[in-house]
């Protein structure tokens, strides 16, 4: 059975669950991973989810920040939370499908404006948060698994539209880039994404600031899809939903979605 997933840095889900709403009702896809909820779990508004046949939920939420979901109309349950780094936050969950495919839905550190741990906290938060998801997948190796999320990384020249301007700025610097690279390496992950799309600019996030964010596009590729190799020769059908960037009262982010065959 295909199945397609959706990936959505939401910025609120009780803020923005009318276009949570509009893209379950013309998207569709089995499974959507949001992030950044910014709610308690008994908070979420599942009640119009349910009605469009998103029966299950597992999540990990907090009072105005953070906060991770997994909606699907595919039996699920829950595979696991981990916090990295100790943060206290809600930044991870995971689930398992009935076709026995675990999905983890992660929002890592935003690591704050700048890209230096010993005047930043919470860049040195970034950090160590990529170490020790790393250091997890070093120590077992995921299996029939997918991992989603704002990783707030955007590794690629071509994942931001301006490569040598974005050097020294946080979501592009090179010590990010490495401990993500890192931290795909030690669980052997396929990003699916540029799997499908293998060349070209592509962007997933784009500030508010920008007055008109469509025409400027000085966009970022934040939010990924990975699977593990066991099932990455599966994935296909890759895109980002851009025009959701614009509907009303929107996510600075937009979703991503893959299609496996599995």
């Amino acid at each position: 059975m295909p199945f397609t997933l959706a990936t959505w840095n939401i910025n609120s889900v009780r803020l923005r669950e009318p276009i949570v709403l509009k893209l379950l009702e013309e998207e569709a896809p089995d499974v959507l991973c949001l992030q950044e909820c910014k709610s308690p779990v008994d908070k979420i508004p599942m009640e119009g989810f349910r009605a469009l046949g998103y029966t299950h939920m597992v999540a990990r939420g907090q009072k105005g920040y953070n906060g991770v979901a997994i909606l699907s109309k595919i039996p699920m349950v829950e595979a696991g939370a981990e916090d990295y780094a100790s943060l206290g936050h809600a930044r991870h969950i995971a689930g398992k499908l009935e076709n026995g495919v675990t999905i983890h839905n992660f929002y890592v550190p935003a690591g704050g404006d700048k890209p230096d741990r010993e005047i930043n906290e919470k860049f040195g938060q970034k950090l160590d948060y990529l170490t020790e998801m790393r250091d997890a997948f070093h120590a077992e190796k995921p299996e029939k698994s997918i991992l989603v999320g704002d990783l707030n990384i955007a590794p690629r020249e071509d994942d931001v539209w301006n490569h040598k301007q974005l050097l020294k700025i946080v979501s592009h610097t090179p010590v990010e880039v490495e401990h993500l690279a890192q931290t795909q390496e030690a669980g052997n992950w396929v990003d699916i994404t540029r799997q499908d799309i293998p060349e070209g600019q592509l962007y997933s996030w784009w500030s508010y600031r920008a007055r008109d964010w469509d025409a400027a596009d000085k966009g970022r590729r934040l939010d990924h899809v990975w699977a593990t190799p066991d099932i990455s020769n599966a994935g296909h059908s890759s895109r980002v939903l851009r025009d959701a960037r614009g509907w009303e009262k929107p996510s600075d982010h937009a979703p991503v979605f893959a299609t496996f065959d599995l």
